[in-house]
């Protein structure tokens, strides 16, 4: 539980292998601490979700296609 804060994290998980980005993502949805606000699969697409979205958190695989 987090303390003091009233909204969840909100999280960007990025990675070229889908079967990653959707177990990340059932992982933490299991937390209500966390929001996973969207998911991508190449570094462009990443950059685009960060500026749309504003997570707080970004996971992210470091060797991605379309810029890493």
């Amino acid at each position: 539980m987090l303390i003091g804060r009233t909204m969840a994290v909100k999280v960007l998980i990025v990675d070229d292998h889908e079967i990653m980005r959707e177990g990340m993502s059932a992982l933490l949805h299991k937390y209500s601490e966390f929001e996973v606000v969207g998911q991508a699969a190449d570094g462009r697409q990443a950059m685009e979700m960060v500026s749309r979205l504003k997570p707080d958190v970004v996971i992210m695989d470091v060797g991605m296609p379309n810029l890493n």
